[in-house]
């Protein structure tokens, strides 16, 4: 370090402007018309269309280079692993999902092939997700109620609900919506436009995505209790929910609840006997799996439902159901939900895609992504599934067991189809009790999420806040207006910060062509006659008044003033000039009849000899600096309110006799300038600089000095 201290260098040049650098890089004014552009990308070329189809269709390029050797084992063990974690897993998101456990193993096949086809990603793991699922769930319990499905029992004499219809209704809703979402992802697919994951920041999904889980907790509270509260929807549904069952809580089946309590305590022992053995264990102990068998067993041989009244799964049927078309009257219902769906699920995927693909050295599409995902959904809504995303559970099993491809998915769907066809019926006793207890503490990773706010509170406050507030809105609202809430407040802080930048003034590191803020370095000195401000946002509409509040601040000129004082010393001498060019003329025409004097010569010479001069002081305002460096190495783009402000205050301070110079400006912003009527017969490119230190430079020339030392006056 102390070797690179020593290092210096030295460049000898000109003091270069905008235009002497147009000059001499020869830049080209020629660009590629709107037509021309459309023209290239419709060009179809042999290399260009296999790179087309290899992009579209992903596991062409990597399957055919497949290494047995390197890869197999790993992808069986994982595949194995993640197949049998996708079991138990599937059936409790499905009842988030307020639709038959079936569906959820449904949902945990077909669009895991899909996406082993149109995938980038190599190790995540597609499939039933939590936050997905309660998302879906508001769906259908919106648009299929319980109340809409009474029949009156004859035997009891009193109103149930018919739910097998009840159930029928809520599954073609969610394959409507998860249609729907795939349609969404597939076109913003193909537009390219997934760089829409970019408004989701990391603070914002992390808050999300643990404000859902509340939602998660809430609706899983009536299998705990055994209840039945009624789910509200819309605004404010989860505090009704919650005082729901909490009015409820004395009716508590007890057979249910202690179901609940020894499966949570048991899963929450095992994961931690899991995690304490990891290291020594080849594959995790597939504790979901097991607690899910013991449970069926127990639940088989104790009859829970006869004696005790334990809901249980009930009749899952063996096989794959048909493909069915959504009910197209249902889009327009759902549309809204679907589009929620469709961003929340693609942010979650790629998220997870893209740390895997940091750490392995390889790169995910994007564009590519969505289109995978969208076809997952699309085709998996026509197999009555519901939309899917990625598992930070099941994704890091599937890495840390050795899964390399996604032949470790393929697998895993294949496992999922054996329990469908053959062994799926043997868990028809299965409390649904338990699979609560499984949603539940596959929570524990997302409950963690709140250490964030510490965290974030020392490092980025804003953040804090994004987190904070996304999470409040996410739990206030139903997920999806929480989360247009939340990207919209998101947006908000960003308009926030470029409103309210940090205004410098700007000072030289001594003997160097750095320059710094004055305020944040005690070795900087401003330039004598020179101020350099800077803004540490771009300029545009909604901070163009205040850029030019901050320059007069920092500069200590109240520049309205100054013209206001010009202004009225100039309407004085203009009345002072014609008063006295009305006495000379008055005197002139009385001198005229007395000494009969010509009138056309001599009074013009005695109104020129009565006419005062006035002269304006030879040296300028020492208090004023002779030129003002605007630094406009933030900005990156300039709209017509910006351009206008500049051309202002280059105006304006040009009046008093300052001089204002443009330093830093990126190719884009002189672009915008040029376009912006900026430029004209008097305002060239050489009030522009590369650097803040060539503009220094241009002022201390003596050119400048020159033009400072100049006596006006003006004669009247």
């Amino acid at each position: 370090m102390a070797e690179r201290r020593r290092r210096g260098y030295s460049v000898h040049r000109e003091i270069l402007d905008e235009e002497n650098v147009d000059e001499m890089a020869e830049k080209s004014d020629s660009k590629p018309s709107l037509c021309e552009k459309f023209k290239n990308s419709m060009r179809c070329s042999g290399p260009r269309f296999k790179s087309c189809m290899l992009g579209t269709f992903p596991v062409v390029s990597w399957l055919p280079r497949y290494s047995i050797r390197e890869n197999a084992l790993g992808d069986l063990i994982s595949g194995i692993s993640v197949g049998i974690m996708q079991l138990p897993q599937g059936m409790a998101y499905a009842l988030l999902a307020a639709v038959p456990p079936v569906f959820g193993l449904y949902s945990s096949f077909y669009p895991v092939l899909i996406y082993f086809i149109f995938g980038t990603s190599k190790h995540i793991s597609v499939g039933t997700y939590a936050v997905m699922s309660v998302m879906i769930g508001g769906v259908t319990e919106r648009l299929a109620p319980d109340s809409n499905f009474m029949i009156w029992d004859n035997v009891t004499n009193s109103s149930i609900v018919d739910t097998f219809s009840r159930d029928a209704e809520r599954v073609k809703v969610a394959a409507a919506v998860t249609f729907m979402s795939g349609l969404f992802q597939i076109l913003l697919g193909l537009v390219h436009f997934g760089f829409v994951v970019t408004y989701l920041s990391e603070p914002l999904v992390r808050g999300y995505t643990t404000g859902a889980a509340i939602h998660v907790i809430a609706s899983q509270l009536k299998y705990i209790f055994g209840i039945n509260p009624v789910r509200h929807s819309g605004a404010f549904s989860l505090i009704f929910t919650v005082l729901e069952v909490c009015y409820l809580i004395p009716k508590t089946n007890i057979g249910t609840l202690v179901v609940s309590i020894v499966t949570i305590v048991g899963l929450i022992l095992a994961k931690e006997l899991n995690a304490y053995l990891s290291k020594k264990l080849p594959v995790p102990i597939p504790v979901e799996l097991l607690g899910v068998v013991i449970a069926t067993i127990i639940s088989w041989q104790v009859n829970l439902k006869e004696r005790y009244a334990v809901d249980v799964v009930g009749l899952i049927p063996s096989g794959l159901e048909p493909p069915v078309f959504p009910t197209a009257s249902l889009f327009g219902q759902v549309i809204g939900d679907a589009f929620a769906l469709s961003v929340v699920g693609y942010g979650i995927a790629i998220s997870l895609g893209r740390i895997f693909a940091l750490k392995y050295g390889y790169k995910v599409d994007s564009n590519q992504e969505l289109i995978a995902l969208g076809l997952s959904n699309s085709i998996g809504g026509i197999f009555q599934c519901f939309a899917i995303s990625c598992s930070m559970s099941r994704t890091m099993v599937q890495e840390s067991t050795g899964g390399k491809t996604q032949v470790a998915g393929l697998l895993s769907a294949v496992v999922i189809l054996f329990i469908t066809l053959w062994i799926g019926t043997l868990f028809e006793n299965l409390p649904k009790a338990v699979l609560a207890a499984i949603i539940y503490v596959n929570l524990h990773g997302m409950m963690k999420q709140f250490m964030d706010i510490p965290a974030l509170w020392r490092s980025n406050k804003m953040d804090m806040i994004v987190w904070v507030v996304t999470f409040i809105l996410t739990v206030l609202f139903n997920p999806d207006l929480g989360l247009a809430a939340a990207i919209g407040f998101s947006m908000l802080t960003v308009i926030f910060r470029t409103q309210l930048p940090k205004y410098s003034l700007l000072g030289q590191l001594p003997d160097t062509d750095i320059y710094r803020p004055v305020e944040d370095y005690n070795q900087v000195r401003q330039v004598p006659g020179v101020l350099i401000f800077r803004s540490s946002a771009t300029l545009y509409f909604a901070n163009a008044e205040m850029y030019q509040d901050a320059l007069g601040e920092k500069s200590g000129i109240d520049i309205t003033k100054i013209l206001s004082a010009k202004k009225k010393l100039e309407d004085k001498k203009k009345r002072l000039e014609k008063k006295i060019a009305k006495k000379a003329k008055k005197a002139a025409k009385k001198a005229a009849k007395e000494n009969n004097i010509d009138m056309e010569e001599e009074p013009e010479r005695r109104v020129q000899n009565d006419i005062a001069t006035i002269e304006m002081a030879p040296e300028p305002n020492p208090d004023l600096p002779r030129a003002i460096i605007l630094d406009l190495s933030p900005v990156n783009f300039l709209d017509t309110v910006g351009v206008k402000t500049l051309r202002n205050i280059l105006r304006d301070y040009g009046e008093i006799g300052i001089e204002v110079i443009l330093a830093c400006c990126q190719t884009g912003v002189v672009d915008n300038l040029q376009t912006g009527g900026f430029f004209n017969d008097k305002v060239t490119k050489s009030c522009l600089f590369s650097s803040v230190h060539d503009a220094v430079l241009h002022c201390q020339s003596d050119r400048t000095h020159s033009q400072d030392k100049e006596i006006i006056a003006t004669h009247f």
